[in-house]
């Protein structure tokens, strides 16, 4: 696998299978030996002891191919090893994809066939022809979403195209179905434009309970989202920005906590805004009911922020001024040492390298620091769509996401600013929290009741 790197080239992720003999001291010195190459060293699994040797699997992060062959070529000249393998564990994991739609019914005889298929189908088809609203019963659309990418916002490696963003497409959609039992249906768009990318979307809205945008670039994500939401009659939600907004109020909830700040009253400040600073500003603007001081690259993405209630600032002053800081710029050690404030809150969230470093950051006096590997919106957007699938909303709201960022935050340990993103739990709460808002705020369909509140696992089929 390749990771991004912080000069624009990727660092290469491997794993060596070596064969040590059985004598003390051979790791330290396979160690030492990769660590002079250049390379850092990720987790040692052991695959096999015995009597004379042992078999270790060692995660090494190397700087290209030609520092990986140098490394190779260390461990070789080293008489108790030898290394059996280079796996690169990723790649292997991606093969033949993440996701595939399977049959949730058997078809192993004729009757079977007869019923899934022709003849029996038309009477299905028939029904809902009359009923349209009995596709909720019979199809798999009250539980399908579309994962929506046009490629141009991928992660930290910026515009890829939507194919090269297939990979996390996927992953999202394994999630999706891991954590709260949702099919999400990956869907690459050739296409930039965004008349084109809505009225693609619109044309294939039927098919799904939901419209999940994934990494499209700002600002056409703003424009896309709001014309998306006002055109179909299905929640459309943009996760790069709310998603991770809901995960940040979250996080900043409990880091108030750990720090003894009053979210209510601290000075916020924003280093980017585009569309997850925004939408996180957004966010915290809305709840907390103060404006947020933000700065940007563009003039434009300020007057947005300016727009909502916020007020344009810079740098300089947020850093000395502000004791809650959220970071989104995508440059690499845009915040020094020097610039941290004692006390403050400072999360540097751009991926894969933060404005600071969170241990650099405490170390220069701040209460709280974090970047976006803990902070994640992996533990937002599944339970913010199983709750409103549930609930059979029209939309999502305000009021939902506040809901979702206060079970995220309830459900984290004392001492965290959030649980681990495959706690079930936690998603669990995060739906329910969700689906009550949506009735409480006038978007559900459908009324649930307190069976609905007390179940114990929210992975099963969408709720009848």
């Amino acid at each position: 696998m390749q990771s991004p790197h912080k000069n624009g080239t990727s660092r290469l992720i491997r794993t060596l299978r070596c064969k040590n003999l059985n004598i003390p001291g051979t790791l330290g010195r396979l160690a030492s030996t990769i660590g002079s190459s250049g390379a850092d060293i990720g987790n040692i699994t052991t695959v096999y002891t015995g009597h004379n040797y042992v078999v270790r699997d060692i995660d090494v992060i190397a700087e290209n191919e030609a520092s990986l062959g140098r490394l190779t070529e260390q461990i070789s000249q080293l008489p108790e090893v030898k290394l059996l393998e280079v796996m690169d564990a990723v790649l292997e994991m991606h093969k033949n994809g993440k996701v595939r739609m399977m049959s949730t019914v058997a078809i192993k005889s004729l009757d079977a066939l007869r019923m899934a298929y022709t003849p029996g189908v038309a009477e299905v088809c028939q029904l809902i022809q009359n009923h349209p609203e009995k596709k909720d019963v019979y199809t798999s659309i009250p539980a399908s979403v579309a994962i929506v990418t046009d490629g141009t916002a991928v992660l930290g490696l910026g515009n890829v195209g939507s194919v090269a963003g297939m990979p996390v497409m996927e992953g999202k959609a394994a999630l999706l179905q891991q954590l709260v039992g949702i099919s999400g249906i990956p869907v690459l768009l050739d296409t930039a434009d965004a008349d084109e990318v809505v009225a693609t979307v619109r044309h294939i809205a039927p098919t799904f309970a939901g419209i999940h945008l994934e990494d499209i670039a700002s600002p056409r994500c703003f424009e896309i989202e709001k014309r998306l939401q006002a055109e179909l009659p299905i929640p459309v939600m943009h996760d790069d920005q709310h998603g991770t907004a809901v995960v940040v109020l979250a996080a900043l909830i409990n880091a108030c906590k750990i720090a003894r700040i009053s979210l209510q009253h601290a000075r916020i400040g924003a280093i980017g805004l585009g569309a997850a600073g925004l939408s996180i500003a957004t966010l915290l603007m809305e709840f907390t009911g103060n404006p947020v001081y933000g700065t940007a690259r563009t003039v434009a993405s300020t007057s947005r922020l300016v727009e909502r209630g916020g007020k344009a600032s810079n740098v300089e002053e947020i850093m000395r001024d502000s004791d809650i800081v959220v970071c989104t710029s995508g440059v690499q050690g845009l915040v020094k040492p020097e610039m941290v404030r004692k006390g403050q809150i400072l999360l540097a969230l751009s991926n894969p390298y933060p404005e600071i470093e969170p241990e650099v950051a405490r170390e220069a006096g701040a209460a709280v620091a974090a970047d976006g590997r803990s902070v994640n919106n992996l533990l937002g957007y599944p339970g913010l769509w199983r709750g409103t699938l549930d609930a059979k909303a029209t939309a999502m709201t305000s009021s939902m996401y506040k809901a979702a960022a206060l079970a995220i935050a309830a459900a984290t340990r004392e001492g965290e600013l959030v649980p681990s993103p495959l706690d079930c739990n936690a998603h669990l709460a995060v739906a329910k929290a969700v689906a009550r808002a949506a009735m409480d705020s006038g978007v559900a369909r459908r009324r649930l009741d307190d069976e609905y509140f007390q179940q114990k696992d929210v992975k099963g089929p969408v709720w009848e």
